[in-house]
């Protein structure tokens, strides 16, 4: 696959700065203790790359997806601690900015997107919904000139450190399901919201957070797109910026596959076990081949789905074949290039097991696997 020659560069640049401010070491102590490198972060803001998703009208670069997933996929190789928090940046806020938002949200935020200064973390999940998000509990009431929000949003990665929840929340009876939700923009450090962390398996370096909301006080300004979208919330989740999250998801397991590649490779060239490297045994040498050949499959698929959301063109298939078949495909690379380093593979000495850790847990999050077999049978019109 060729790709543009701004996308060569741009990824060149991206490979000098991880090289320059992500080393391993380091990049395994974000890991292990659970740190967000916020000097690293702002950093990579001056580079100009989190705006890539935002117009040139609003300080961006202007809307680039393929090159958005391209320094997704290379931030993921070295670290999630900072690849998460570009993807909360440029995807999270960026997209649904310039989707969803009002004019005056846009002009307000979009230019501090485009230099790395804001953030959203999504309040989607809860406790008792996770697909189905049709079926959330937290709800939101009018009171006079001021909303009033209660409820408790789950798997909130970067909520400490984001500057809004972007939160779905119920805005009239449950039954009506789709017709009555409202997103709002939530300040983390509004009067009423409580952050409390969650451990998890992978994707760590950044918190995944529970956000609980008592009686929080917000504006009709905090309606995502203004007033006008009260209950207009599915719509505006159900676009562009959903098929974008499939993709990013996607980038980031592009990157764990090839990230893990290249370390079984290395490590396969220079162990020597029976008096040669096990990269000459038949085993090492298949396996390695099948992930290789899994992994272009998963940039190509990646590729064509990017350029389709670039063009505006219909996506929903071809994002949700290629969350499905990336996500899947990075947990079956990194686990075999695991068993290509032995012993090795499962230490902290090394970076495998991060690899690992991350891709096991990708076919899960933003829409399992499962939903995506189910978004795929529906656009392809099958029998239920």
């Amino acid at each position: 696959m060729t790709e543009s020659e701004d996308i060569r560069l741009l990824r060149d640049a991206v490979r000098r700065f991880v090289d320059q401010h992500m080393p391993r070491e380091a990049a395994r102590r974000w890991d292990k203790e659970n740190i967000f490198p916020r000097e690293v972060y702002a950093e990579l803001g001056k580079m100009g790359v989190m705006g890539l998703t935002v117009p040139t009208e609003y300080g961006g670069q202007g809307v680039d997806i393929p090159a958005t997933m391209a320094v997704i996929e290379e931030l993921a190789k070295r670290s999630s601690a900072v690849a998460c928090p570009y993807i909360m940046a440029a995807c999270y806020a960026g997209m649904n900015l310039v989707e969803s938002g009002s004019e005056s949200q846009k002009r307000a935020f979009l230019p501090k997107v485009a230099k790395g200064e804001f953030m959203f973390a999504y309040g989607l999940s809860e406790p008792n919904v996770g697909g189905d998000l049709a079926m959330v509990e937290t709800t939101a009431r009018r009171e006079g000139n001021r909303i009033l929000v209660n409820g408790t949003k789950r798997w909130c990665t970067g909520a400490h450190i984001a500057d809004y929840v972007f939160c779905l929340a119920r805005t009239g009876p449950k039954e009506e399901r789709y017709k009555n939700l409202t997103i709002f923009l939530v300040p983390p450090k509004a009067q009423g919201v409580t952050i409390r962390p969650l451990d998890h398996l992978g994707i760590r370096g950044v918190e995944t957070n529970d956000a609980i909301f008592d009686d929080v006080e917000i504006g009709e300004d905090a309606i995502l797109g203004g007033p006008q979208m009260w209950n207009q919330g599915w719509r505006q989740l159900a676009g562009r910026a959903l098929e974008v999250e499939k993709l990013e998801l996607s980038a980031v397991a592009l990157g764990l596959a090839e990230a893990a590649c290249a370390d079984a490779i290395e490590y396969a060239e220079t162990r020597v076990q029976f008096g040669k490297p096990i990269g000459a045994h038949q085993a090492i040498r298949h396996t390695i081949a099948e992930a290789k050949t899994k992994t272009l499959a998963m940039r190509l698929m990646l590729a064509n789905a990017a350029a389709l959301v670039q063009e505006r063109k219909p996506s929903a298939l071809e994002s949700s074949m290629t969350k499905l078949f990336c996500c899947e495909g990075a947990a079956e690379v990194t686990l075999a290039c695991q068993r290509v380093m032995g012993a090795y593979g499962l230490s902290d000495l090394t970076d495998m097991v991060r690899y690992v850790r991350d891709a096991i847990s990708l076919p899960i999050v933003g829409g399992s696997s499962n939903m995506q077999k189910n978004n795929i049978a529906n656009r392809l019109k099958l029998a239920e």
